[in-house]
């Protein structure tokens, strides 16, 4: 499995100072012996808000754990949860790393799954592939009914506008070729919440390989950030622009099907 390529493990984290010790403590040995970093990105507050305690409590695991191959970045202004990502994969495109997976510092998503990712990414030659929690069993991992609804519908859309027939569009547990980043207009993505559903549109025009597994839900008493209706809004929105530049009704750069080439 991708013996010869060089992985990153991006976790995005955002006042994760009670959930980041027990997302560190889930990361299999095979996984730390396997990979060649991972970096948490600790993204600076909101609204003059103060600053929680995570770069401490990483830094401290790290010493205790001698985990050399923890890299702890602390932005100084906020970035967002895209700008968060697009600033990793940036990093990592910067070092030479083959292919990057993220995942989030709130221990939503299974740091024990990120070989079987990459795996499936190997035996499909996908250049995108992620975590499905719909395809699994998102309510007995007590997702809230109005987040599991509301990506059941979410998802119904997305797939009938882009003729995809992926499980879920909204998972946080992902992996990249860093090939495939490079070839699409990662820089006009949003820097909110809905960075994940632009990408995907980016590859979907790309003609990139998408392919997906099923992964455990994991839902505590963690501080949910997002706006959900806002964040419902921005997906139909990404939408609308999708079909107004495919149909030659207004160009949204982002999603320019003169990207859609050859490389």
């Amino acid at each position: 499995m991708a013996k010869n390529k060089k992985i990153m493990v991006l976790i995005v984290a955002y006042n994760a100072e009670k959930t980041i010790k027990s997302l560190l403590d889930r990361f299999p040995k095979e996984v730390i012996s396997r990979v060649d970093e991972i970096l948490l990105a600790d993204d600076a507050p909101l609204g003059g808000t103060s600053r929680d305690n995570t770069l401490a409590v990483v830094e401290a695991y790290k010493k205790k754990n001698k985990l050399k191959k923890l890299t702890i970045i602390q932005h100084e202004k906020n970035k967002g949860y895209g700008g968060n990502q697009k600033w990793g994969y940036d990093y990592a495109i910067k070092k030479g790393y083959d292919i990057v997976v993220m995942v989030h510092g709130d221990a939503q998503y299974p740091p024990e799954y990120i070989l079987p990712l990459v795996a499936k990414m190997e035996e499909e030659k996908a250049d995108f592939a992620f975590g499905s929690r719909m395809s699994g069993d998102p309510l007995g991992g007590k997702m809230p009914l109005y987040k599991f609804f509301g990506n059941i519908f979410l998802t119904t859309v997305e797939n009938i506008v882009l003729g995809t027939h992926l499980t879920e569009f909204h998972s946080g547990f992902r992996a990249y070729r860093l090939d495939a980043l490079k070839q699409i207009p990662l820089a006009l993505t949003s820097d909110n919440f809905h960075f994940d559903s632009d990408i995907i549109v980016q590859l979907v025009i790309a003609k990139k390989k998408i392919s997906e597994i099923t992964i455990p839900t994991f839902y505590g008493d963690e501080k949910c950030n997002v706006k959900v209706i806002q964040y419902g809004m921005n997906i139909l929105k990404i939408l609308g622009q999708y079909l107004l530049t495919k149909y030659n009704l207004k160009e949204y750069p982002k999603f320019s099907f003169k990207n859609d080439q050859p490389h």
